[in-house]
């Protein structure tokens, strides 16, 4: 079993930042257009004595910027790292003229990119195993590739996984209804998908009742990052956007026996950003078809943590690291 100490804790985090710093600044940092001539970034950040790699799939309005933490404790538990900025976001192209719209046609336009990225760009450096670990949309899109790929992924995590928004106090069926209809009218009315209802341009946010971490540490360290960094700031979604989501959800539970790779699910016990509920049901329905997947059927549970679990507090994040690793661990040959 990977131990605690093995991880950056959250008192020595500006202590260690050199340390993190000049790891960081050995690696690649490039891109790849896709076939519309989208732009989009990754990092490879990697030591010669490792064969096994771990790509990582960030959640939505992240950037591989604010990875290095997490990239510096998992190369210290033995794995190099691979990281993208999906499209539309972090350092890779916008497809709108409103830079902070969060937008994407079609989901499956994620999927094509990170496709790419692992079997053009990633695979050929591998000389060991490969695992995924994938947050929020990141999950999403990496359920969609799985159940799309014949390539050889070792394990996967997919962390408080968003298979589907949280609609709040609203039933799921009527959340539905309010995007369907006003995508409808969206593209009716916009050439270009407007911002959802009560969505708009990137603010600066506040630690006092965040939904994302507990970690004040690792807050104010990536709040100062997007507000020094304007080139990786997003806002809102679009209703296109969570009309593709909704059309997403749909696809992935529609494509479970496909869905060969060991996957384990890890939820954020106290999260309000993505349905747990869903998740329970993914896992259910996984393990039935697919055994070697998520355990007993069920997901893998830290308590009280928000949803996102590589930045929290060190309580939640040092289970959240522990267990991942046990889990690629379990599936190294």
């Amino acid at each position: 079993m990977v131990t605690e100490q093995r991880f950056t804790q959250e008192h020595l985090l500006k202590q260690r930042m050199p340390q993190i710093e000049q790891l960081w600044q050995t690696g690649v940092f490039s891109s790849f257009n896709t076939p519309e001539q989208i732009k989009i970034h990754y990092a490879l950040i990697s030591k010669a004595e490792l064969n096994d790699w771990i790509v990582i799939a960030p959640g939505r309005s992240e950037s591989y910027l604010k990875y290095k933490e997490v990239v510096f404790d998992l190369i210290g538990n033995g794995y190099n790292v691979a990281i993208i900025d999906h499209r539309g976001q972090g350092l890779s192209q916008r497809e709108l003229d409103e830079p902070h719209k969060g937008y994407v046609k079609d989901f499956n336009d994620y999927t094509t990119d990170f496709n790419h990225f692992i079997t053009e760009i990633v695979q050929p450096q591998c000389t060991g195993q490969l695992f995924l670990l994938a947050h929020s949309m990141g999950a999403n899109i990496s359920a969609r590739f799985l159940a799309q790929t014949n390539l050889d992924i070792a394990a996967a995590i997919l962390m408080a996984p968003m298979i589907a928004i949280d609609a709040g106090i609203f039933p799921n069926w009527l959340g539905r209804l309010v995007v369907s209809v006003g995508y409808f009218f969206d593209r009716l009315f916009n050439k270009q998908s407007a911002y959802f209802f009560g969505r708009g341009q990137y603010k600066d946010k506040v630690f006092k009742g965040s939904d994302l971490m507990q970690s004040e540490v690792r807050f104010n360290y990536f709040r100062d990052l997007y507000k020094n960094d304007k080139r990786i700031q997003l806002g809102g979604v679009t209703f296109a956007w969570l009309n593709a989501a909704i059309q997403s959800e749909d696809f992935i539970m529609q494509n479970l026996t496909t869905l060969k790779t060991p996957v384990t699910v890890m939820q954020a016990g106290d999260d309000n950003v993505v349905c747990n509920k869903i998740q329970d049901k993914f896992c259910q329905q996984l393990n039935t078809l697919h055994p070697n997947s998520c355990p007993n059927g069920t997901t893998t549970i830290i308590k009280g943590a928000k949803h996102e679990l590589l930045f929290e507090k060190d309580e939640y994040r040092n289970q959240a690291l522990t267990k991942t690793l046990d889990w690629f661990n379990q599936h190294k040959t």
